[in-house]
């Protein structure tokens, strides 16, 4: 019976994909302005984003989705989610997706009752043309989870050129096929002027890169209107006033003369 239900899951699927397929994506924002991540998030491929710790879950999926629609180039973006993430921290709001200068109508929303299913839906959606990027969202660990699996998706992703960002929370990193693997956190933004929220801020480790390379650090910010990640500008330092009674010489007079 679960052979038939996952059946018809998939064929709902495909139909879904196929009608993502016909959309016109002239509307869609065109990412062409380099991030501070373009040169690393290889189009095509397969990053790792692991939760650095259990709490971490929500700013890391959200992190995701931009990554998603950083490199998407105008296609539409899938995201599939494990039905334990939303059983830990609920189901995606798509007022708080808009904030982020994301449109929902670019996104197809799909949710996996499994990991088998999360990773199906994955590699189905990095064939179709029309998607130029996949974030998936898995809770915990699974032996479905395998180097096999990611070398399948990582052919999907090379495929047709679609970026898939699989995040993962409450795991520890095991092998596979991903071209980078990182540990992502929230941290404090910056206030903007009059002490207004700060745009979403992001603390990065760089934990494997294929192409070699040391481990790198990187506290980010998220410019929804730009749709790109930036460092965050430096805090103003406060400015010691000059004191209006300063000697002569440190106002560049010449010292008077006293009789």
């Amino acid at each position: 019976m679960e052979n038939v239900n996952r059946a018809e899951r998939l064929s709902l699927l495909r139909q879904k994909l196929t009608t993502f397929e016909k959309r016109d994506t002239d509307n869609c924002l065109k990412n062409q302005t380099p991030d501070a991540l373009s040169r690393i998030f290889k189009q095509g491929a397969v990053h790792e984003l692991y939760a650095s710790t259990a709490a971490d879950a929500v700013a890391v999926n959200a992190f995701a989705l931009m990554a998603g629609a950083m490199s998407s180039n105008g296609r539409r973006i899938v995201w599939a989610v494990h039905s334990m993430m939303i059983s830990e921290f609920g189901d995606p709001y798509g007022g708080g997706i808009e904030e982020i200068g994301i449109e929902t109508s670019e996104i197809l929303f799909a949710k996996a009752p499994n990991i088998k299913s999360l990773l199906i839906i994955g590699e189905e959606s990095l064939k179709t043309s029309s998607v130029g990027s996949v974030v998936i969202s898995a809770w915990g660990d699974s032996k479905d989870l395998s180097l096999t699996a990611s070398r399948r998706l990582a052919l999907a992703a090379k495929s047709e050129g679609a970026t898939l960002f699989f995040m993962r929370a409450g795991a520890e990193p095991t092998p596979s096929a991903a071209e980078t693997r990182w540990s992502v956190k929230a941290t404090a933004s910056v206030p903007l002027a009059g002490g207004a929220p700060g745009h979403p801020s992001f603390s990065l480790t760089l934990l494997r890169h294929r192409g070699g390379g040391e481990a790198k650090n990187w506290v980010l910010e998220w410019d929804r209107d730009a749709r790109l990640f930036r460092e965050p500008a430096p805090l103003p330092r406060a400015v010691v006033p000059m004191a209006a009674q300063r000697p002569a010489e440190a106002r560049g007079e010449s010292p008077r003369r006293v009789a």
